[in-house]
This record gives structure tokens, sequence and C-alpha cells, in this order.
């Protein structure tokens, strides 16, 4: 690509699959500023950003990583170059210097919090992880832009510092009355940290419910869920659809009666808010969810969810709404309402969309 035909924004990762919802309400944004957009990532590149030049290839092992790692800020020619991986912030960030570009950091995740609930970052063997983070932290808070998904997120100080918060949009979303058999989903990532298994439980005890599960399941955990649900008393009632677009996830989601968030208290989860919350609240999906903080507090709120301490309990309320959906639809009309309200049409995605196209003009 010769640089009259530059992109404006060229997004880059080697841990973030292509069709990462994030990366799509991103890219969304930007192009509705008419900035051209660059994306490099994992995946099938069918499953990248309508109308952005999508590069993508396969996962492979830590050592292909790490060879990504430090090719792929070279590939890109764009203007502003953006990073959503702290592995890649000093690279990124020595290439933008020398080639005078433009460097944007999207820190999305507490990643010291988040390595805590993963096992093979546990003891000498995470060391290096855990000193990247750290070490990328400190190096976002040099670049052009630094963008954190909350303001509990690292760095609290940096040159130029917005909060994006992962609010939904609407344009992916698919909101419609429910219809059919009692059915329940479940949007985003899968192990049994985000209540994997737990959800599966509560649906295998709710014998008038099926669960659509719409995200990539965690390797560690794929047999053993492909086994369970294989089971007799799950048989045909649990569906596995993968990682999927934003656009065509929420599709999945239309004419379902309820929505799951079980989550456990992590140290990753505690402090986080789900932004599965909002785009079910926004689709008038009740949720089902437990007692972590913030989600506690919006659910609370809006009113259009129950909070349970229990798969037990879970259950129980699946079999209560089945045998008298009224609830269902009073809990329906709150979130909407809840959403309608509190859910502004322009996103935080919007503001990062204007800092960058600031960043572009040098008025940043």
């Amino acid at each position: 690509m010769s640089r009259s035909t530059a992109p404006d924004v060229g997004i880059i990762t080697t841990g973030h699959d292509v069709a990462d919802a994030r990366l799509h309400k991103i890219t969304a944004a930007l192009q509705h500023r008419d900035l051209s957009v660059e994306l490099w990532g994992l995946g099938d590149a069918d499953g990248g950003p309508a109308g952005a030049v999508v590069h993508a290839g396969p996962r492979g092992n830590l050592v292909q990583r790490l060879a990504r790692t430090a090719v792929l800020p070279w590939r890109t020619n764009a203007k502003v170059v953006m990073t959503v991986d702290p592995d890649m912030i000093p690279v990124t960030r020595l290439v933008t210097t020398l080639r005078r570009r433009k460097f944007v950091v999207d820190v999305h995740e507490d990643y010291e919090r988040l390595l805590a609930d993963r096992a093979w970052a546990q003891g000498p063997a995470g060391l290096p992880a855990r000193l990247i983070v750290r070490a990328g932290s400190k190096l976002a808070a040099g670049a052009d832009l630094t963008v954190v998904a909350d303001s509990h997120l690292a760095p609290h100080q940096a040159k130029h510092r917005i909060v994006v918060q992962n609010l939904p949009n609407r344009g992916f979303l698919a909101p419609s009355p429910p219809t059919g058999a009692p059915r329940a989903v479940y949007v985003g990532d899968l192990r049994r940290s985000r209540g994997l298994f737990d959800m599966v439980e509560t649906v295998a005890a709710a014998p008038d419910w099926s669960l659509d599960l719409i995200g990539p399941v965690a390797p560690s955990d794929r047999d053993e869920l492909e086994a369970r649900v294989a089971r007799p008393d799950l048989s045909g009632r649990v569906r596995l659809h993968g990682r999927q677009p934003p656009a065509d996830a929420w599709q999945l989601t239309k004419g379902a009666w309820a929505s799951l968030a079980m989550l456990q208290p992590t140290p990753a989860f505690v402090e986080a808010m789900p932004s599965k919350i909002y785009e079910y609240l926004a689709s008038g999906l009740p949720v089902l969810s437990t007692r972590l903080p913030r989600q506690t507090k919006v659910i609370e709120e809006s009113g259009g969810g129950v909070l349970v301490d229990s798969v037990a309990e879970a259950s129980e309320i699946l079999r209560r709404w089945s045998a008298d959906p009224g609830e269902l639809e009073k809990l329906r009309d709150h979130a909407l309402q809840w959403a309608a309200d509190h859910l502004p049409a322009n996103t935080p995605y919007d503001d990062l969309a204007d800092a960058i196209l600031n960043l572009l003009r040098g008025t940043a």
C-alpha cells in the first residue's frame, strides 16, 4: 500500500479475532466519520467489520504470536496506528515514533487481574506475561491517545486519556418479542469463570428451556462442555454457535425469552461491568445474573432482571418464568424503558472517533 493510499487508521492485534465486538464498534464509529480503517487480526477475514480492509490469520502458537508482535507494527502504513494488546505496545510505540505516526492504545480490560484468572499465568511460568502487562501499562500512558474501557483501569495518568465504556451499538442489536418455546441466550466469551457450566446446569434443571451459547469456548473447557451437553438430560437443548460477528450474534438472540450473565467473582470480574448486560437490556432480554457489584446495581436500578446466588435458584426462576410468562413481560418492559432512558444514541465510541479525527487534524 503506497503512502498516497494509506488508511487513516490501522488497528493491529495479535490476540483478538477480527469478529471481536469492540473492534467492530470502534470501526463503525470511525467509518461514521468517513475515516478509512485497516484491521490486522485473527480468525476469518469475512468476520471482520464491513467496509474495512481486513487481514486475518490463524492464532498459532506462542512463538508465532511473538513473531507477529515484532512484525505487525511494520505492516501497516496507516496515519494513526491503534493496538488493543498490551504485548504489542512496546514495538508499536517504537515503530510509530520512528515513522512519525500517531499512536493509540486501547486498554479494554484489567490485564493484571485477568491474568490472575488464567492458570497458565500463575507462578514463574506467568512472570513474563505479568511483566509485559506492567510495562505495557507504563508505555500506554505516553501514547498520543490512551483509551480505557472503564475509569478504574490503568494507566490513570496519561498524555491524553479518555474513557470509552463498552456500551451497545444499537445498529448491531436485534430486539424482538419472545417467540416459540422458552429459550435463554448468552453472548460473549465462554469459560468456566464466566459461568459457562453454571449456565448449562441451570438449563439442565429447567427442562422446558433451551440455551444458545454464542461465542468462543475456551479450549481448556471445550471437551468437558461437549461431553456434558451430549448427556440425555441436555441432548438437543444447548446449542453452541461459536464466535460470530456482533450483528450475526445478536440476530441469533431474536425470539429468546431471557438472557444469562453468571460470571463468577474472580479478580478480573468483581470490578468489571460486562457490556452484555447493557446489550441484553437494550434488546429487551430479561437478565438472570449473579450478584457481582456493578451488575447488581444496574439490574436493580433497571428492574430488567433477577439476581441469583446459586444454580439451583437460577433454575427455579427459569421454571417459574416458563410457568408464568407474565413476569417476564414486566421485566422486558422495564429493560427496554431503562435502556431508552440511560443508553445514549451517541456512544463513547463516537467520542473515540472524534479524538482520533483530531489526531489526524493535528488538533489533539
